[in-house]
């Protein structure tokens, strides 16, 4: 039998053997190695920071909360947060709209040791007194209006919910029955502005915390509102029709199955009749103006508005070259040579008195001009009305107006789609559902974003406007569609 031999050791060359340095032993100095960078690393995390950065955390909490947070006049975040402040002596101040500014100083120490992963807290706590909770609320309300023409929320994109935020915040103030009656005025005009499933959950959320003053609704409380909101709905026209085309599906169903909605739809004023003519006439800046008598009361299936306006007189054209030129050679600041300086102002965009190649209008008139021009043209035109209407003004019609002088047969109707018309700039801050009753009050210290326009021009196709047609623009936005038409009223004082 055959010896089985032992197996020949193969060395190991990935092994490798440390030598001693000056000496000492490889597992003593690996030993006072790694000692050092732990000792570093304890240095960077529990002292550098202390040390290069000194300070500490302040949270911040205010009554009502949302409250700007400011050290050293910098934003810094909105109350309720937690703001880390470097050491030193620093102003703190809280800022909210309507409220009273805060501030207060304080010395900022800090430790040194940790303070990156266990910092010093100090706590400030503050209730802030109103001012001006009126004013303040209006704000939140215009820039509710302003999110309506951002449209529909989606996953990615939501809007703030800045009514119902607001009477969260002014609740307190709304104990105050001049304040409720203002802020329920206010609430009122931006219904004009719900035209978002969104939009329309702020407002119902607002209402029923204006209801219990800022406080989470008691079941007693939501029947209020409920019956407050039912009987708005009643004494509105039209807004059936508006719910209806805002909450669609199932909802939507049920109310235009309703007889309420059945009656709201109905066409009031297919034939109005016409309202006493009248052939005074004047010429003022190179216009000729018809006068139209007030009395008759307008209204619509879409827009219902029930307005008589007073006697005015209303340009039988649009703004002309004549007239534009009269303007401008008094008023050479609206020159569009001096388009740079108007946009820098936000009275003009580009495009300013432009309307050449493709654009070009095939009908008579200035266009590319802004809200902002056309209503120094009217200042200007005021200026230059016969002796005899010193208690007169120019400026831009009103909705109602121009839409009562359409109906009335002062404007021509037969075709807004043709060469003859532009889309026409109103006075009126733009409303999506302006047909909802408001205080005159509420609804002009709330605003818009955009001012109304009427008419239509000959790139609308067929059928699609017509003398109930709305639209709107930027007031600073300038269109190769778009003119004025001036009016002539009595002056407020002289009424």
């Amino acid at each position: 039998m055959l010896e089985k031999k032992p197996a020949k050791e193969i060395p190991n060359e990935d092994q490798v053997k440390l030598k001693p340095i000056l000496g000492i032993r490889p597992g003593v100095y690996l030993a006072c190695l790694y000692g050092v960078i732990l000792l570093l690393a304890l240095f960077f995390i529990l002292l550098y920071p202390g040390i290069t950065n000194p300070g500490l955390v302040l949270s911040v909490k205010t009554e009502p909360w949302g409250a700007a947070v400011l050290v050293d006049g910098v934003y810094m975040d909105t109350a309720p947060c937690e703001i880390f402040v470097s050491r030193g002596r620093r102003r703190i101040e809280l800022t909210l709209p309507g409220f009273n500014t805060k501030q207060t100083e304080k010395d900022i120490s800090g430790r040194i040791f940790a303070s990156a992963i266990f910092p010093e807290k100090i706590e400030i706590r503050e209730e802030l007194e109103g001012t001006n909770p009126t004013e303040a609320f209006t704000a939140e309300a215009a820039e509710y209006a302003a999110w309506t023409f951002a449209g529909e929320p989606f996953a990615a994109y939501q809007i703030p919910l800045s009514l119902s935020e607001g009477v969260y915040r002014l609740g307190k103030a709304a104990s105050d029955p001049a304040v409720r009656k203002s802020m329920e005025e206010t609430l009122e005009a931006s219904a004009r502005f719900a035209v978002t499933k969104a939009g329309l959950r702020d407002l119902v959320r607002a209402k029923t915390l204006l209801d219990s003053n800022g406080l989470s609704p008691s079941p007693l409380s939501l029947l209020g509102s409920m019956e407050m909101m039912i009987g708005f709905l009643e004494d509105n026209p039209g807004a059936a029709v508006w719910l209806a085309a805002l909450l669609g599906n199932d909802a939507g169903n049920v109310l235009t199955g309703s007889s309420w909605y059945k009656e709201s739809n109905r066409e009031t004023a297919n034939n109005p009749r016409p309202a006493p003519q009248s052939n005074s006439s004047i010429r003022a800046g190179s216009l000729n103006f018809r006068m139209i008598p007030g009395g008759l009361p307008i209204s619509g299936k879409n827009f219902p508005r029930g307005i008589a306006p007073e006697t005015f007189y209303i340009s039988e054209t649009v703004i002309n070259a004549a007239a534009w030129d009269a303007f401008l050679d008094k008023q050479p600041r609206w020159k569009p040579e001096n388009i740079e300086t108007l946009i820098k102002e936000g009275l003009a965009k580009e495009g300013y008195l432009e309307a050449s190649g493709a654009l070009a209008a095939p009908a008579e008139g200035v266009s590319g001009i802004s809200w902002f021009a056309a209503r120094a043209f009217c200042e200007w035109l005021s200026s230059s009305l016969p002796p005899q209407f010193a208690s007169w003004e120019a400026r831009l019609p009103t909705e109602a107006e121009w839409e009562y002088a359409v109906k009335t047969g002062a404007l021509d109707s037969s075709g807004f789609k043709d060469s003859r018309h532009f889309w026409e700039w109103c006075e009126d801050p733009f409303a999506p559902l302006s047909f909802l009753s408001a205080s005159p009050a509420a609804a002009k210290a709330l605003g818009s974003p955009e001012r109304s326009l009427r008419g239509g021009s000959w790139v609308n196709s067929s059928g699609s406007v017509g003398p109930e047609t709305r639209a709107s623009l930027p007031p600073a936005f300038c269109s190769p569609f778009v003119s004025a038409r001036p009016v002539i009223v009595q002056k407020a004082a002289s009424r």
